[in-house]
Order: structure tokens, then C-alpha cells, then sequence
């Protein structure tokens, strides 16, 4: 399965859709490096790999519609590169801490410790954004 590019912005991001399914989180991973290497922002690559798989996964998981698809938007924003998980589901993710040895619920509190920012907002059509800034640090102050 292949990412399906796509541009609606046109002010540099990159928009990818993938299919519902848990293969889609390593082909993102790997569509972020390549973007990462381009503007030359390989030392947030590790955090952002983590932070853009608990955000996918949860749209995987969590965000599944039928017949629709999800979308990642990568972005230069002032000092930070911006992630953002769109999916159609209007189910909003909590987040609490798990209790200790738990197997899941660590992603949030992940995505909390790694970004500068992160959030929720409605999108244009029917579902939600998830969202996650990790600061650059020295980069391009696009």
C-alpha cells in the first residue's frame, strides 16, 4: 500500500492519505524521514516517528470509518514541525494516565512529553484533527 499525495494547501505541506489499516503506520514513518531529510530537520526524526505512530495508530484504532480514509499533513510552522492526524470519526481521544504494566493508553501522555504542543480541533468536513508542534530548534523559521 502506497500513500495517495495530495496538496489542497499548496503552502508546502505535505498531505498523504492512507488506508485504515495498522500497515499504513510504518509506510508514514517512512514518508516522514524522506520529508524530514529534505528540509534537512534530521534531528527531530525520532520524536517525530514516535509522535506521528501514537497519532496514527489511535486514527487507526480508534478513527475508522468506513470507506474513508486518513490523512497526515507535515508542516513547517515557525520553529516547529507540525503533524497532523485527520481522520472522519468524531470520536475525540482522552487522555488519561494508564496504570502501571498496562499495555496500552501510553500514547497521549507519549505525544504530551515529546511535543511542544499538541491538540484536537474540528476539521473542514466531518471527523477531527489531531495535531502534534515538536520545536526544531535552530531550523529554517518557516
Amino acid at each position: 500500500m502506497e500513500a495517495v499525495p495530495t496538496n489542497p494547501r499548496g503552502d508546502g505541506t505535505v498531505v498523504l492519505r492512507w488506508g485504515q489499516a495498522a500497515r499504513s503506520v510504518p509506510l508514514a514513518r517512512r514518508e516522514l524521514r524522506r520529508v524530514l531529510e529534505r528540509w534537512e530537520w534530521c534531528a527531530v526524526e525520532g520524536a517525530a516517528s514516535l509522535v506521528l505512530s501514537e497519532l496514527l495508530t489511535n486514527a487507526v484504532r480508534h478513527g475508522r470509518v468506513p470507506g474513508r480514509e486518513i490523512e497526515t499533513h507535515f508542516a513547517r510552522v515557525p520553529g516547529a514541525l507540525r503533524i497532523e492526524v485527520h481522520d472522519a470519526s468524531e470520536r475525540r481521544p482522552l487522555m488519561a494516565l494508564p496504570v502501571d504494566g498496562a499495555d496500552g493508553g501510553w500514547g497521549l501522555p507519549l505525544v504530551d512529553t515529546l511535543a511542544a504542543k499538541w491538540g484536537i480541533d474540528d476539521r473542514h468536513g466531518p471527523g477531527k484533527l489531531v495535531w502534534a508542534e515538536l520545536s526544531v530548534g535552530g531550523g529554517e523559521p518557516w
